[in-house]
């Protein structure tokens, strides 16, 4: 099945990349900055970067159109849902609930142990406001969709088949050390999506899990899970 690299595709596919490229640049920089930066600081390029890439596609984006905007009960429910996922997400860390160690991990602490604010507000806004966009973008809208038909943008999001979701689901797995909690809120996303046939639901969601998470992460100091 080939790969159409339409503009529509790119819109979707080049933000999520550039974000995994400069994870992995992160990941790779020495933590005692003998590189010449901070390798944390990176995540804030990455911000920079990223929003920067879906601004620049703002107009290949139909679905964040202002018709296709959740209504009072949608949003609701993409409120639970996201409280849920936090919910689950926090207590399946058992060792055999994941897939290795995080290959960047981000401890925003300074040499004091003091917390490092400038560091934590990057960060949650990465991870609350920009990644959600960004991932359901490439998740949902595109790969989800287009493993049901290359002509992605025709297919109905209600009409998504179950193949598509559990095989976009799987990838999605992939990307995360913690398998169990993203098999979890993948699921959870797309059922959303499927339901709703509204993007806006999941990213909300996923925005809610992601904010909440961020919250309670700088509040119990479990930097791990960041």
């Amino acid at each position: 099945m080939p790969l159409p690299f339409g503009r529509s595709t790119l819109a979707r596919v080049i933000p999520f990349v550039l974000f995994m490229a400069l994870l992995a640049l992160r990941g790779s920089l020495p933590d005692d900055g003998s590189a010449g930066i901070d390798p944390r600081w990176v995540y804030a390029i990455g911000v920079l970067v990223v929003g920067g890439a879906l601004w620049w596609f703002r107009r290949d984006y139909g679905e964040l159109v202002a018709q296709l905007r959740p209504d009072a009960r949608e949003a609701g429910l993409a409120v639970a849902v996201g409280l849920a996922v936090f919910c689950l997400w926090i207590v399946l860390d058992a060792p055999w609930m994941k897939l290795g160690d995080a290959t960047a991990p981000f401890f925003p602490l300074d040499g004091a142990g003091r917390i490092d604010w400038p560091l934590v507000a990057v960060r949650w806004v990465g991870a609350a406001l920009l990644v959600p966009v960004m991932e359901e973008m490439f998740w949902r809208s595109f790969l989800m969709r287009w493993i049901d038909s290359p002509q992605f943008e025709s297919v109905v999001p209600q009409r998504i088949g179950l193949k598509a979701v559990v095989l976009s689901t799987f990838v999605f797995t992939l990307a995360h050390t913690m398998w169990l909690a993203a098999v979890v809120a993948g699921f959870a996303y797309a059922w959303l999506y499927v339901r709703t046939g509204k993007l806006w639901v999941p990213i909300i969601a996923h925005a809610v899990t992601n904010g909440v998470l961020g919250i309670w992460v700088v509040a119990t100091g479990s930097w791990s899970f960041w």
